[in-house]
């Protein structure tokens, strides 16, 4: 009898245990399909934005006007807060990753594209295509090969010149390619003002700058190309899409990807070569939107990004907020400590990254904020910079409270060896 009563105690026991581990198995992947879901919710306001942005710049082609330029810069403007904060989803996920650039690449060599002011200088050593011009040019030579730009389609952008000649500067396409026709160069320095590209650059009827014709056909197979690939991203986030399968396929692999992101952004990326590199060098082109001066809005929605990652929360572009498990809910019953710890830090990140955008609203832009002797303005973006490498430390802690192991971490010379940045 008393053999039977503890053969039945340590069934009760086995059983116990087999429902605790389905439990856990079941919260984690009901953790990373949220993740997912929010992901597609994301991609597709930010498919939404786009699709708008399209819509102002063919309202600015059919007729060129100082109010349908504003309009068209508005919409990009627009565009931006709800594809930055999908930034998180790439670094743990290669399917993203491959795909980002041609999207959100920058910085890139303007002259490739259009004309630039003479400052801008006439060759470089490491880019042959610095001053190519496609927009001038109905043909142009890379590396001895000839391209034959007459043309100007998404196919053309896409396979022949984003990154043509395998340099990453020559970016042919994406948000900072429109971001430069809209605008133009910035000429100001570290001093006030972004760019200030006339309307009739793209009036046939009266054109300033030559070629009114083929930079209206670059801005719409940039924006046709966008609008595009958003689908695609958008498409491989549904349910078993390929980039969903990522997080979704091996729960225990999507939170390590998960967290993969959150901390590669914070600190390589965002606190590293988005900011700290600049407040280093103290150089005006070291700044995200550097055409429209919006990069203190693309640093906080960037942050903004890092906190859905974390607690399962998102504010889609219509107002409706997708709330759900998270990485926030496993870690406070796992380790309430590192929880608490984690949330504080990326509180902390998003209060410096809210007061770098009311600086850029109110005071100055962000490469004003970065020049040299500008002691509040370099503080300003030396608090995010401190809250974004901070936040990652608790990050890696946070793998480590929830048993994964570690979570290698993208790094950058500004913050890992930062007098190699000088050489």
């Amino acid at each position: 009898m008393k053999r039977n009563i503890l053969r039945s105690a340590a069934l009760g026991l086995a059983a116990s245990v087999a429902m605790t581990v389905s439990a856990a198995a079941a919260d984690l992947q009901a953790v990373v399909d949220h993740y997912a879901e929010i992901a597609h919710a994301n991609y597709e306001d930010a498919l939404i934005t786009a699709k708008a942005l399209d819509k102002a710049v063919d309202d600015l082609l059919a007729s060129p006007s100082e109010e349908t330029l504003k309009a068209a810069r508005q919409a990009w403007l627009n565009a931006r807060p709800s594809y930055q904060q999908t930034e998180h989803y790439r670094f743990g996920n290669p399917v993203v990753d491959d795909w980002e650039g041609k999207v959100n690449a920058w910085p890139l060599d303007e002259g490739l594209i259009d004309y630039v002011d003479v400052s801008y200088g006439t060759e470089s050593d490491e880019n042959p295509a610095y001053v190519a011009d496609v927009i001038a040019n109905k043909q142009i030579e890379i590396n001895g090969e000839t391209i034959d730009t007459s043309e100007i389609t998404p196919d053309l952008l896409e396979n022949k010149l984003q990154e043509a000649g395998g340099i990453e500067a020559n970016v042919a396409t994406g948000y900072h390619a429109i971001e430069f026709l809209l605008w133009g160069q910035d000429l100001n320095g570290n001093g006030p003002g972004a760019g200030n590209r006339p309307y009739t650059d793209y009036d046939t009827a009266n054109c300033t700058h030559g070629n009114c014709d083929r930079r209206g056909e670059y801005l719409k197979a940039a924006s046709t190309l966008l609008v595009s690939d958003l689908q695609d991203m958008t498409h491989k986030f549904e349910r078993g899409g390929e980039a969903a399968k990522v997080f979704t396929d091996d729960p225990g692999k999507g939170l390590i990807a998960i967290l993969t992101g959150m901390g590669s952004l914070s600190y390589g990326e965002l606190a590293g070569e988005r900011t700290k590199l600049g407040l280093l060098l103290h150089d005006p082109e070291e700044e995200h939107d550097c055409f429209s001066d919006n990069t203190y809005n693309s640093h906080y929605y960037d942050v903004v990004g890092i906190v859905t990652g974390y607690d399962g929360t998102y504010t889609r572009t219509d107002g409706t907020v997708m709330t759900g498990p998270s990485i926030k809910t496993l870690l406070e019953e796992k380790d309430p400590d590192v929880a608490k710890e984690l949330e504080a830090k990326l509180a902390k990140t998003l209060d410096a990254a809210a007061a770098l955008k009311k600086r850029g609203e109110t005071v100055e832009a962000y490469d004003q904020m970065i020049a040299e002797g500008n002691e509040e303005g370099n503080a300003a973006v030396q608090a995010l910079v401190d809250g974004l490498v901070d936040q990652t430390k608790s990050i890696q802690r946070a793998v480590s409270s929830l048993g994964l192991g570690g979570i290698e971490v993208e790094g950058s010379d500004s913050l890992d060896s930062p007098n190699s940045v000088f050489q």
